[in-house]
């Protein structure tokens, strides 16, 4: 019954809350009805709370990749990333084909000690198996996290590996920075790589920028390769300080949002010199927001491979228990109107094997194998280059995927 009436204030937001006012109340109520059958009247025992998840998980499916339920249980550690620390291996994961793949290790945490890579599948823990029996992030959590100084062992399965490798972890502080790496290349050039857009991402950039420019810095390469996203104003922030004052850097508009312009300000340590931004197909969202103000703008030269392609907003919606959704409201376009969100209107399948087909199709190893109509070119705002719409930032200069590196 307690479900069924968090449903009920679930429904009751879409049919009540501003941008929702349009949804019919008679559908919604259908819905609820349909729950309530069942419940009292089912042939046999029903767990109403998972059936009503995943009706819910289910339903936002169908509007796009990006627009998610997210329990109470994973609400806190979904924020971590963002915001602090936490004690455990030092992986980032994602599920897939229902196997723990290893997306990134953090750097100085115990699995980049110990060797652990990206793309390794993590297959047994604690002689558990974990592979094909439908674990779910909050269960890796709950079986990876743990007090620091306690030990976890984890069974591998790498690329070109034969058998599984196994790994006894010892569980650690794993402090999350967004500085990879700051140093200098030449006596005129630094060198500054971030790994997200957190909330502390412009302090981090900011200590850097000052060690260098006292080094003598004048150009700066930043890369993004690899940089998933994170906070909006981290990445206006960040595009703020190459920027002039006053300058778009990106915008939002939806049918139910206005349109919002975010711009540059005065401050900022990277106004003049040279800038180059590395970026690859796992930049994503606000790696895009920076990558396509700075192209757009003319302010510098993108390089690499072209970008994710996320370019939705999401607004969080807390519901009765607990859990929130996460809901698309708006989408994000670049200062020349280019649209950063690639299209998905394949369904959520063929948006997730996006990455593996432009492997299969050669856009990660060769340029001539990367093809845009015309109705996607636009220009710069200064000096009038051609760039491409249609999902992502396409770079100026393409640098192929190093397929003796990729695991």
């Amino acid at each position: 019954m307690k479900k069924i009436l968090i449903l009920l204030s679930f429904l009751f937001l879409l049919v009540s809350s501003g941008s929702f006012s349009q949804v019919p109340t008679q559908a919604s109520m259908k819905f609820a009805r349909v729950i309530d059958l069942i419940n009292t009247f089912y042939v046999d025992t029903v767990n109403i709370d998972k059936l009503t998840e995943h009706a819910i998980i289910e339903m936002l499916k169908k509007l796009d990749p990006h627009s998610v339920y997210i329990s109470k249980e994973e609400v806190k550690e979904m924020n971590e990333p963002l915001e602090g620390n936490f004690e455990g291996i030092g992986v980032q994961f994602n599920i897939m084909n229902d196997t723990i793949l290893v997306v990134n290790t953090i750097p100085g945490g115990p699995s980049e000690k110990l060797g652990i890579k990206t793309g390794d599948r993590i297959i047994v823990i604690d002689n558990d198996t974990v592979a094909g029996v439908g674990i779910k992030n909050n269960d890796v959590f709950k079986r990876l996290r743990g007090a620091k100084g306690t030990q976890v062992k984890v069974s591998i399965l790498r690329r070109d590996v034969k058998g599984l490798i196994d790994f006894n972890i010892i569980r650690d502080k794993i402090p999350i920075y967004s500085l990879d790496a700051s140093y200098m290349v030449d006596k005129e050039t630094g060198y500054i790589k971030l790994n997200r857009f957190s909330a502390t991402t412009i302090k981090e950039f900011r200590e850097a920028s000052e060690k260098l420019k006292k080094q003598g810095a004048k150009n700066l390469i930043l890369d993004l390769a690899g940089n998933g996203g994170g906070y909006l104003n981290a990445s206006v922030d960040l595009a703020d300080e190459f920027l002039d004052e006053k300058k778009i850097i990106v915008y939002t508009k939806g049918i139910n949002s206005p349109r919002t312009d975010y711009r540059s300000t005065t401050s900022g340590m990277w106004k003049t010199g040279r800038l180059v931004i590395i970026v690859d197909e796992a930049s994503a969202s606000a790696s895009e927001i920076v990558s396509g103000a700075i192209q757009d703008l003319d302010r510098g030269i993108i390089v690499g491979r072209r970008t994710f392609g996320k370019g939705l907003v999401q607004k969080p919606y807390n519901l009765q228990d607990g859990a929130m959704i996460r809901l698309t409201v708006a989408q994000y376009f670049t200062p020349s109107g280019r649209l950063i969100q690639k299209p998905y209107e394949k369904g959520f399948d063929d948006y997730s094997k996006d990455i593996i087909n432009r492997y299969n199709n050669g856009e990660l190893t060769n340029a001539d194998s990367i093809h845009f109509p015309d109705s996607l070119k636009a220009k710069t705002l200064v000096s009038k280059r051609t760039v491409y719409g249609g999902g992502g930032i396409m770079p100026d200069f393409f640098v192929p995927l190093d397929t003796n590196y990729y695991p």
